[in-house]
Parts: structure tokens; C-alpha cells; sequence
């Protein structure tokens, strides 16, 4: 720790020798300590308020979200304080901050309520063993240089399942906001059996009115970003049900009484019956917690100007995960809400997140009955408000102005996982994923091309009707990777295009500078189609192929096989060699 009463350094400057100086093997995996060394003590104070200031939001935010994920709340500041400390050392982000997260309840929820048959040991026992599945997966995510994997996720898909995570989410808290259960079997299922409930009268009117207040406070005060809006919300629900003395006098459903005590090292044991299941969940809560928290820390990394490893994130994250699930926790993930508080109360670097992980250790310590009148429907006001800050309405209204096709992929997802359940949602928000990134491969735009007048280059003859030809050449462009999938398409629209030439053909020339690939299926397919345009008499030529995609075919034998000559650095030199070839002028300009 640096002692110096001198300015702190600039942001960045920190992160910035990390990337840059040290490269042992600590500095590398434990960038927290490398922080600590650096660390001036002008920052101190700031670290220490901020945390406090946190404080106020990681103790409701964190009993809400365990009780919406089927858990008892304490389990909730469980896993809020071991993984804040533990990402302090293992996470590369300067202030994001990490705990029990509204994306992750439904994901949770959908494992650990039918496995448990209502047993909070057993919930306890597999939401565990589930952060643990996610922190290894996403350790060795990390270790294997992975980082980019969220990438593949396109942004409407994103939305889609978040959208339908964020309804049933929601959904699953109504009952709790309302004063009555019901037995859960899917979200639309839910919600006509909590319509059904409402319209028999089961509602708990002064239970619906204190949360449905809690609510209204959260949401009228969300503005001011400088309060600490839950903490009013929950504090005002707290003192009117403790003071009028609601849970004997209307039946309001409350806390109770925390344990006192912090969380001891426990191995999570499941069944096997119980493994698949939790295998699922743990892999499903990897991708959404990295997705959402690769996201974040980009964001804060650009405002605070340092850099950020997204593999050493993901490693960060999933030691947060293990720990979580070694302490009596479950799965976390970085907070949208959190993070902008304490960065809002002026925090600097993760010493932030330790004081709030010991402020909520010092309250299990020193006061557990602070909380005793805590109104359950208060909690589930607060994961409603988490859930509703989750919709994402006004970029998708952009995202249908701009291409619906995507906007639909994004519907459907929504309904996927408002239908099937948050894991089979995302599993098939996965497949549309992976379906999406290939369609453009599978299927690419191709053209013929040819000479427009006043236009430099070569221009799509679809799209430029006054377009000059030469007799006997045609120009040939495929605009993806040639690869398994659509190594036979190619095929067919090279031999359409011959077809569709005005006059006899004797050279195809393929301007391939959009072919980024070649694998050993289309390398085939082309040796065939060079048969075939040979015994027609026609020479197969290829254009601007890059290097590298040129010894791929070295590599494959198909450079020998068509020979030096029928490749060219440009589509002109192409052009150019075929007039000289069959003496129809000079030399092509490149005009």
C-alpha cells in the first residue's frame, strides 16, 4: 500500500501495469494484490464510504434474492460476503460488484424447487453445488482463453431471453407480493393459477398493501440515483410492520429471526439422481452470469479508463462461484444496480466490496434481530423491481425498425423461456444463437459481376442493369467462407451463372477476397467443379484470394492442381490476362 499523502495516480494507471509489467505469476491471477500494492492511501476514505453506502443495498437485495431463488435469506448474505472478498482478489474490475443477481433467480428456481420437495437444506444443498458447477465452468472458460464465448450471443437474443428470465421472475413473486402461494409448474401456468387465486379472494390485502407501497417507493425514487432507494423502501415496510405489530395482527408474512454467525465451509451434497439437473443449471447460470458480467465490466473498465482481461474476469467470476457454493452461498453474478451505487458513493477500487462483505458479516455478528420484522412482500418488491429494470422495450422497437427478422428471433426467445422455463428457454436461445451466427454461411449472398460505366471496380449485375460484360468471362463473387455446409450451394450458383451467361464461357474467375476460409470438403468440391469446367472447356481462375485461405489449398493440393497461373493478386490483373489471352484488347484499366 502506498503511504504517500500525494495525489492518486490517474485512472488506468493501476490496470494499466498489470497488463503491461507484471507478468508473475501472481500478478496475473491475483491482480487484486497487485491493486493493494499500488494502492494510495487518498483512496481510502472514498473505499470506506462507498462501502458503507453499498451496505445499505447488499443486505435486502441479497435476503430478496435468495428467498425468490426457493432459499432462506440468510443464505442470501452468505453469498454476499465471501465472494465480494474473493473477487477482490481474483477480479481484474476495479469497482464491479458481485453477489445474488435477478437474472439468475429463474434459473436457480427451476432447479432447485421441484429437486427439493420443499426442504431449505436440500434448496441449500443444490443451489450450492449449481455455483459450484458455474465457477468451474467458468474457470476453465478462463484458463482456455475463452472470453469471447458470450460474443457469440447476438444482442436481440440477448434481449429475448432476459425479457422472458425477467417475466418469470416477476411472475414467480406475485404470489408473495399478493399474501398466498400456490404450487409452481411453469411461468404461464403460474400465472393463471395466481388470476385464479386473485378471483377466489386468497389475497392478504394489508400483505398486497405494504409491498405493493415498498413497490411504488422503489420505483418513484429510482431517479435519484444519490439515494439509497431500497433501503428506504425496506426500512419504511420494516418499521410499519414491527411498530403496528402486522404479522400477529394481519398475518403478514416476515423475516424472522437470521442466525447469528458467519458461514462456515460446507461441501454441498446432491444425489445422483440430482446431478443432470444441476450439471444444466450450473452450465446455464456460467453463460448468463458471464454474459451479463463481461458486459458490465466493459462499461466500468471504459469509465474508468483501465483495461480489463475478459478471461481473467471470467476466471475472477467463477472463484466467486466456488466460493459461493463452498460457503453455504449459491450462484452470483455482477450487479447493474450495485455496481452504479458504488460507484455513485464514489468508489475506487474493489476495497470497496470488502467493506460491504464485512459490514454484512459484522450484522450476522453483532445484531441478526435487526431485520426480524421484515416483510416478505417487501422482498418480493424488490426482485419485482430488479425484474422490471431487466425488460429491454426501447432498443427492441429500434431493433424492429431496423430488421425484423431479428426482432422476431428476440420474441421468440422471450416466449421460449416464458413457456418451457428458464433452462429450456436458454437452451433454445443457444440454438437460435448458433442457428443465426451459420445462416449467413449457409447461405451467402453471391454475384456475377461486371464493368458500369464511370465506376471504378467491378460492381453485382443485379444491381447495376446498365452493366458492360466481356464476352466469354464471367466474374464470380462468394461472400462468405467456403466451408461444408454450403461447399455444394457454392457449386450450384457458380454452374447457374454459366448457365445465365449471354454468351459461351471460357474463363470462370471467382473474385474470392470475400472467402475468409476453406476446409477440406469445399477444397474438394472445387477440384470437382475444375473437372467439370475442364471438360467444358473452361478454365477455373481465382481472384484477391488471401494468403493465408491460399495456403490452406497449398496445403490441400489444390494450388498444384489448377496451377500458379490461374491465380491473380487482383480482379484487373484476372481481367486483364483473359483479353491478352484471347487478344480482345490492351489492358483492362482499373478505371
Amino acid at each position: 500500500m502506498n503511504g504517500s499523502n500525494s495525489s492518486p495516480p490517474e485512472p488506468g494507471r493501476i490496470a494499466v501495469r498489470v497488463k503491461a509489467g507484471d507478468q508473475t505469476r501472481w500478478g496475473r491471477w491475483m491482480p487484486g494484490l497487485h491493486a493493494l500494492r499500488e494502492y494510495p492511501l487518498a483512496w481510502l476514505r472514498h473505499d470506506i464510504v462507498a462501502g458503507l453506502v453499498l451496505t445499505t443495498m447488499l443486505v435486502p437485495v441479497g435476503i430478496a434474492y435468495a428467498q425468490a431463488s426457493g432459499i432462506p435469506g440468510i443464505y442470501g448474505l452468505y453469498a454476499t460476503i465471501v465472494p465480494l472478498i474473493a473477487y477482490a482478489l481474483f477480479g481484474p474490475s476495479r469497482i464491479l460488484v458481485l453477489g445474488p443477481d435477478s437474472s439468475l433467480v429463474a434459473v436457480i428456481l427451476a432447479v432447485v424447487l421441484p429437486l427439493s420437495g420443499g426442504d431449505p437444506q436440500r434448496a441449500v444443498a443444490l443451489a450450492g453445488m449449481m455455483a459450484i458447477v458455474s465457477g468451474t465452468v467458468c474457470i476453465l472458460a478462463g484458463v482456455a482463453r475463452l472470453g469471447f464465448i458470450t460474443e457469440l450471443l447476438s444482442k436481440p437474443i440477448r434481449y429475448g431471453y432476459m425479457n422472458g428470465i425477467a417475466l418469470t421472475v416477476l411472475i414467480s413473486q406475485l404470489p408473495k407480493l399478493f399474501g398466498f402461494s400456490i404450487e409452481t409448474d411453469g411461468p404461464l401456468r403460474n400465472l393463471w393459477a395466481i388470476a385464479t387465486a386473485i378471483m377466489e379472494g386468497k389475497t392478504n390485502g394489508v400483505t398486497f398493501m405494504v409491498g405493493a407501497a415498498t413497490l411504488a417507493v422503489i420505483l418513484l425514487l429510482k431517479g435519484y440515483k444519490r439515494l439509497p432507494t431500497i433501503l428506504i423502501a425496506v426500512a419504511g415496510a420494516t418499521i410499519a410492520v414491527g411498530v403496528l405489530d402486522l404479522a400477529a395482527r394481519a398475518n403478514v408474512s416476515v423475516l424472522g429471526t437470521l442466525p447469528q454467525g458467519l458461514p462456515a465451509f460446507a461441501i454441498p451434497w446432491i444425489t445422483t439422481a440430482d446431478v443432470v439437473p444441476v450439471l444444466v443449471g450450473g452450465c446455464a447460470v456460467a453463460l448468463i452470469s458471464f454474459a451479463d458480467t463481461s458486459v458490465l465490466s466493459r462499461v466500468y473498465a471504459a469509465r474508468t479508463r483501465t483495461y480489463v482481461d475478459p478471461n481473467q474476469e471470467m476466471v475472477g467470476l467463477g472463484i466467486a462461484n466456488l466460493a459461493a457454493g463452498f460457503f453455504q452461498g449459491f450462484a452470483v453474478s455482477s450487479s447493474s444496480s450495485r455496481t452504479p451505487v458504488a460507484e455513485a458513493a464514489g468508489a475506487r477500487t474493489q476495497v470497496t466490496g470488502v467493506v460491504g462483505a464485512l459490514c454484512v458479516a459484522l450484522l450476522l455478528l453483532v445484531a441478526p434481530n435487526l431485520l426480524q420484522h421484515l416483510p416478505t412482500s417487501a422482498l418480493a418488491a424488490v426482485v419485482i423491481a430488479s425484474a422490471i429494470g431487466l425488460i429491454e422495450i426501447s432498443d427492441l422497437r429500434r431493433i424492429y425498425r431496423m430488421q425484423r427478422w431479428e426482432f422476431w428471433l428476440s420474441i421468440a426467445c422471450t416466449i421460449g423461456v416464458a413457456v418451457f422455463g428458464a433452462i429450456q428457454g436458454i437452451g433454445l436461445a443457444i440454438v437460435i444463437a448458433v442457428i443465426e451466427f451459420l445462416w449467413d454461411g449457409w447461405r451467402p449472398y453471391s454475384a456475377v459481376l461486371g464493368r458500369v460505366e464511370g465506376i471504378k471496380g467491378y460492381h453485382d449485375i443485379q444491381r447495376y442493369p446498365n452493366v458492360h460484360l466481356i464476352p466469354g468471362l464471367v466474374l464470380f463473387r462468394w461472400d462468405a467462407p467456403l466451408f461444408f455446409a454450403n461447399a455444394e450451394l457454392f457449386q450450384d450458383r457458380v454452374l447457374n451463372a454459366l448457365a445465365a451467361s449471354p454468351t459461351p464461357v471460357n474463363w470462370l474467375v471467382v473474385t474470392a477476397e470475400p472467402v475468409t476460409s476453406v476446409d477440406v470438403t469445399s477444397a474438394d468440391m472445387l477440384a470437382d467443379l475444375a473437372d467439370t469446367l475442364q471438360a467444358a472447356q473452361i478454365k477455373l481462375c481465382i481472384a484477391e484470394m488471401k494468403d493465408p485461405v491460399k495456403d490452406k489449398l497449398k496445403r490441400f493440393g489444390l494450388y498444384a492442381r489448377l496451377g500458379e497461373e490461374a491465380f491473380f493478386p487482383t480482379i484487373n490483373a484476372a481481367v486483364s490476362s483473359y483479353l491478352m489471352t484471347y487478344s480482345m484488347g490492351g489492358e483492362e484499366e482499373d478505371r
